[in-house]
């Protein structure tokens, strides 16, 4: 089926092959592009009985929503945030969970040109002190959830300059306002556009591994870079059922349910739970029938380690992951029980999908893939060289030659941080690769993750890769222990399958060194293995290696 909406922004929408993808593909960006009006406005013009949302929480309760509602709801979510003094400019901060609400909101900021931050719900009083403060925030829009409004209630006696605090339910605090109420007697928005393309619309406190998160702030050409990663990386189309496993406040979010895959005239899924529970997910697949889904290796890892063949996944046409580098034995036993290759992707909060595996490639389990025709990539040494093929380099983009449309355009508020990354006519992403013979890129780990051990540069990903090859590893880290003798030697701290907790001793940890040896370059073998019952993570789910650095060093 044609998609009238894609044919907007590319010069071409159908590709043959990868050679045909990477020669074509070119964006078509209008001078006011706002995405409410332009999507979704328009798809509601064009199909508007057509699902664009079903909704679905672990209580049994569904909602669905057609394009038609969207417009609808969003109009009159738009009017009632102007009536509380919310406008054009103005800094907003979501905390919002998975509730449907979110997806209504964010067209309505778009709408009157808002400028949208959306946050986990894990954030504490000094972290929402921290944000209010970094970004000016104007307003907070959240769950009426506990603990969430204690926390920005203490967070608001800090700094009062806060002009509204509105609660979408259950819960509505005395001096808050009711999302609810407020919506349900609003009149729809009927203003035009306010926005230009190059207006901020949207803006992400990245979760570093390290050190305070930066502000990373997109302007509205943003949804149109993520049609990369939706039509091409995802592979969505119009008859299209797409779940992405995410919460609404980290970035995987607007990479995964929501701008890209509305573009390719998908229909989204959203299973909003409290706890994750990997059989609660796969039952959704079978029971809605859901054709693509995506997530990070995490929830694969946890997946396959049910009894697959009581789900009824034959619904499923694709799959992809991304959020951290996927381990080639997780692959391997998930094509074993599915028969579906499991497509990896590559990108930032900083950015959309940088490097991805399409569905024209070959998978290389493990890999990457190869940049998106979007982006200048290269592969970068120290002097601004370009790496050899199989020698490790910094990923950076190249921002001289042409746009790069899904980039962002600075770190809000820290010219420091911007010119750290933005230097000599490239955006320096701080992650390390190496690309094999074909093009291929792997991954290596954060440029501050690598460990020098004994003259040896050892990347962190690579001895992970190995110790999950063995069946009694459900997560590890690797990071560098201070030695006198070798400078620094391996660490691994890992996490066991419940069948082998009991097992954690020496004599597993000499099986799992001899392992790793047998696996991968022997030098790289972890001298130092602690088994814990988590690792420590960021709050988008990425493992904290600075901070099991920290602790050793203690």
């Amino acid at each position: 089926m044609d998609n009238p909406i894609l044919e907007r922004f590319l010069k071409k929408t159908a590709f043959t092959s990868q050679e045909d993808f990477e020669k074509n593909f070119e964006f078509v960006v209008p001078e006011n592009f706002n995405f409410a009006f332009d999507v979704m406005d328009e798809w509601a013009n064009i199909t508007p009985d057509r699902l664009a949302l079903l909704w679905c929480n672990d209580k049994g309760i569904e909602r669905r929503f057609t394009f038609a509602d969207l417009r609808h709801e969003s109009n009159k979510a738009a009017s009632y945030f102007l009536s509380l003094g919310i406008g054009k400019g103005d800094f907003v901060l979501l905390i919002m969970k998975r509730r449907y609400q979110f997806w209504i909101t964010m067209l309505a900021l778009h709408k009157i040109g808002a400028v949208a931050i959306p946050a986990t719900f894990l954030l504490t009083k000094k972290d929402i002190v921290y944000r209010v403060k970094g970004a000016g925030i104007h307003s907070i829009i959240c769950c009426g959830d506990e603990p969430i409004v204690t926390h920005v209630n203490e967070a608001h006696a800090e700094f009062p300059a806060l002009k509204n605090r509105i609660s979408i339910g259950p819960i509505v605090p005395e001096g808050w306002e009711d999302y609810k109420a407020g919506v349900a007697v609003a009149p729809e928005y009927t203003g035009g556009k306010v926005t230009k393309s190059s207006d901020f619309m949207l803006m992400y406190f990245t979760s570093g591994t390290s050190g305070q998160p930066k502000m990373a702030i997109h302007d509205h050409t943003y949804p149109i870079g993520h049609i990369g990663t939706a039509a091409y990386w995802h592979d969505l189309h119009m008859g299209s059922l797409h779940l992405t496993v995410a919460d609404t406040g980290w970035a995987k979010a607007t990479w995964g349910k929501l701008y890209g895959q509305w573009i390719a005239g998908a229909t989204l899924f959203v299973y909003d739970h409290e706890k994750f529970t990997p059989a609660d997910i796969l039952s959704k697949i079978g029971e809605y029938k859901i054709t693509s889904f995506c997530a990070p290796p995490t929830i694969y890892r946890f997946m396959i380690r049910e009894d697959l063949s009581r789900f009824d996944l034959s619904s499923l046409e694709h799959v992809t992951t991304a959020g951290e580098a996927l381990n080639s034995a997780v692959y391997d036993k998930f094509l074993e029980i599915t028969g579906l290759e499991i497509k990896e992707g590559f990108g930032q909060s900083e950015g959309t999908c940088l490097i991805a595996t399409t569905p024209w490639m070959k998978t290389k389990p493990g890999s990457m893939g190869l940049p998106m025709p979007q982006y200048d990539i290269h592969l970068l040494r120290g002097d601004l060289t370009e790496a050899e093929v199989g020698e490790n380099g910094q990923i950076a983009i190249r921002t001289e030659n042409k746009p790069q449309i899904g980039l962002c355009r600075e770190y809000y508020r820290n010219p420091e941080a911007t010119n750290a990354a933005w230097h000599d006519g490239y955006y320096f992403t701080g992650d390390l690769a190496y690309r094999d013979e074909d093009g291929y890129f792997w991954f290596v780990g954060r440029a501050d993750d690598v460990i020098k051990s004994s003259g040896y540069r050892i990347g962190p990903f690579e001895v992970e890769s190995a110790l999950m090859t063995h069946p009694s590893v459900v997560e590890c880290a690797i990071t560098g222990v201070p030695d006198d003798i070798r400078g620094m030697v391996v660490k691994a701290t890992i996490v066991l399958g419940k069948e082998w907790k009991d097992r954690a001793g020496e004599e597993l940890v000499k099986e799992l060194q001899d392992h790793v040896k047998r696996i991968t370059a022997p030098y790289k073998y972890p001298r130092i293995v602690e088994f814990v019952d988590e690792l420590p993570k960021t709050h988008s789910g990425k493992i904290k290696r600075a901070e099991i650095r920290q602790n050793d060093s203690k």
